[in-house]
């Protein structure tokens, strides 16, 4: 998702505090010494509370500070993604962005290792602090981490006061760390609590200053020096008016908006959802991505600390912090059914909504695509000419800048390409970090039963794909296969989807009927029916082009089966131009249908040439271009007629 936030639009919040990188143990259950590979996520509690607020529809910003280098990037980057104003998130010259090593032993036990030594959030400048950035906003939120050294509570003051200058609503989520006051040796970040007489001087001093303070038991009593709840919030109230939330794990919050009863039940008690926990790392941060949520938005404190809630169970049960956040529609879902989710790691309809809510870019209006994935098909084009197969990966890569050279010659913002990693390795290098759509083949070639190139070992292979890249597999499938065929193809089929799913790929499932088997209007919607009742949701299809009366069977069944399916493109096998382009007159009605990926059509003629030695490199690459260039012209004029809806716009 791109950054959609006017330069000087109005914001919902602004996020003042840290923003790192979490790298995540995926080994769960070992001690962080003994963890051998990790997963990066964003990072930061003030990070991921810009993170979390913006996947539920506010409009958050960023103000904080990242290295100008590869880590600095991917936090700015992530960040734009989830549609974050990062207009003011600083970059320092010499500092690097904050790293945190993150383990899940077990379910009392997080280690982590904060490497933030003189990191680049905790040098944010104050005096590149712009007050009317500040004014656009309703709310600013600032994490206690931030009033802990000099440089950073000066910046907050700036912030705070051009806040309470211009009506903004200033909140505190206090998350104190013992180990970035000082109170512990480096390796313990996992403490939560140490009492001391100058952290809680310290952050008295403040609190005057907000209108909401946010904390757990613990986090009150460091701020009310005291470790008894209630006499902790009641020292609170003495020096701040604010509204008070105290988390209370499991059993949900309370709210406290004026004096502090004898009883911490009579306040607003909102009851929390029972989960299993597999990582508390994140659930305030998710929690209050809720709360400001509904804040925000004007709904009542139930309702907002019901948000918060859920919110923090969905995450507690999930792997990292940012990316587990709810989206709004997942949020919701999630309400309606919490009671009957006592796992929403392992409910299915909840994680097919957060696999496909949080897709970036979160729209392709279309995909105009050069498929050379084929790789038998190469290796007997090269022995009919009497070429040497080694020529072949140089060819894909030539086939790259035809790609991009046929783009550049329409008004496509970036080719689509279909590409192996036999022997398209490096032509996939090439276009991969360049934000085109990239599908990757990985079926055996003209297998039937369907089998996959490398193995069904599916996850030593995808977990090394660029997350990037969506997997394509392309079967020979008709609902009337004999049964042993079908049930073998569609075994195959689940695994590959639940490999997708796992790592976190796009999956496009390709069919093809087989012409051994009749095929009529019903034959491809029957097909798709089939795969989706068994539980496997494409993030795309790819199918023959077809008749009116299949295209309405085909739109009719992904709409009620998946509506948040991406879409279709259409395959050409090896079909004259001519004929491709009157496949595409049916196609460019359906809402489904993106787009297309045609190869042989494009490039057979000029790759046999090129590899008999009869034209050069550039009159292959020219060749192809103009025979891409004319097909997404042809699509485009189609589509001309039946202009994109303003909700598939790429966002």
């Amino acid at each position: 998702m791109q950054d959609t936030h006017t330069p000087d639009g109005p914001l919902d919040l602004i996020c003042l505090g840290r923003v790192a990188v979490d790298l995540y143990a995926e080994q769960l259950g070992s001690r962080l010494e003994d963890v051998s590979s990790f997963a990066k996520y964003l990072g930061g509690s003030s990070g991921n509370m810009a993170y979390g607020t913006a996947r539920l529809g506010l409009k958050s910003a960023m103000l904080s500070r990242v290295g100008n280098e590869q880590m600095g990037n991917f936090v700015r980057e992530e960040l734009t993604r989830a549609g974050v104003d990062v207009s003011a998130l600083q970059t320092d010259p010499e500092r690097h962005t904050g790293l945190v090593l993150l383990a899940l032993k077990d379910r009392d036990s997080f280690p982590l290792l904060f490497y933030r030594r003189d990191c680049a959030d905790m040098a944010i400048d104050a005096e590149a602090i712009d007050p009317a950035f500040i004014a656009r906003a309703k709310a600013l939120a600032i994490t206690g981490t931030h009033l802990s050294d000099a440089t950073t509570a000066r910046a907050c003051r700036v912030a705070l006061d051009a806040a309470a200058e211009h009506g903004v609503k200033r909140v505190l989520d206090i998350d104190y760390r013992p180990v970035l006051w000082g109170l512990t040796s480096p390796g313990d970040g996992e403490t939560r609590f140490i009492a001391d007489d100058r952290v809680t001087e310290d952050l008295r001093a403040w609190l005057g200053d907000f209108d909401l303070i946010v904390g757990t038991e613990e986090e009150f009593h460091i701020a009310g020096g005291s470790t008894d709840t209630l006499a902790s919030l009641k020292a609170v109230r003495a020096v701040s008016d604010a509204t008070l939330v105290c988390k209370l794990g499991a059993l949900g919050c309370v709210i406290l908006d004026g004096p502090i009863p004898e009883r911490l039940e009579d306040g607003v008690l909102v009851k929390g959802v029972k989960v299993e926990v597999l990582n508390v790392l994140g659930a305030g941060d998710a929690f209050m991505s809720g709360l400001l949520r509904g804040w925000l938005r004007g709904e009542d404190w139930e309702t907002s600390a019901a948000y918060a809630n859920a919110c923090g169970a969905m995450v507690v049960s999930r792997h990292g912090c940012a990316p587990a956040m709810p989206t709004e529609e997942e949020l919701f879902d999630y309400l309606e059914r919490r009671d009957a989710v006592p796992r929403p790691d392992q409910d299915a309809r909840l994680n097919h909504l957060h696999r496909v809510t949080t897709r970036t870019p979160k729209v392709w209006p279309q995909v105009c695509g050069l498929a050379f994935d084929h790789r038998r098909q190469l290796t007997d084009m090269a022995r009919d000419v009497h070429a040497d197969p080694a020529r072949i990966p140089a060819l894909k890569q030539l086939l790259i800048r035809a790609a991009e050279e046929g783009a550049r010659r329409t008004d496509i913002a970036h080719p689509a390409i279909l590409v192996d990693d036999v022997f398209g390795q490096d032509a996939l290098n090439d276009a991969t970090g360049k934000g085109w759509w990239i599908g990757r083949p990985v079926e055996l070639p003209g297998s039937r039963p369907l089998r996959f190139q490398h193995g069904d070992d599916l996850g030593s292979q995808l977990r090394h794909w660029p997350r990037e890249h969506i997997i394509k597999c392309l079967v020979f499938y008709h609902p009337d296969d004999p049964l042993a065929l079908r049930l073998d193809q569609e075994a195959h089929l689940r695994q590959l989807y639940q490999a997708a799913c796992v790592h976190d790929l796009e999956l496009l499932i390709e069919v093809i009927p087989p012409k051994a088997y009749p095929i009529d209007d019903h034959t491809l919607a029957r097909a798709v029916k089939r795969l989706y009742n068994l539980g496997i949701r494409p993030d795309w299809w790819k199918l023959p082009t077809m008749p009116n009366a299949a295209w309405a069977e085909v739109g009719k069944a992904i709409a009620e089966q998946d509506p948040h399916c991406r879409g279709v493109v259409l395959l050409g096998l090896d079909a004259p131009m001519a004929e491709m382009k009157r496949g595409f007159e049916a196609a460019a009605g359906v809402d489904q249908c993106k787009g297309f990926t045609v190869g042989r059509t494009l490039f057979a003629r000029p790759s046999r040439d090129w590899l008999a030695g009869h034209i050069d490199d550039d009159a292959l690459i020219d060749q192809v271009a103009g025979n891409y260039a004319e097909l997404i012209e042809a699509w485009q004029q189609l589509c001309k007629a039946q202009p994109i809806k303003e909700e598939d716009a790429l966002s």
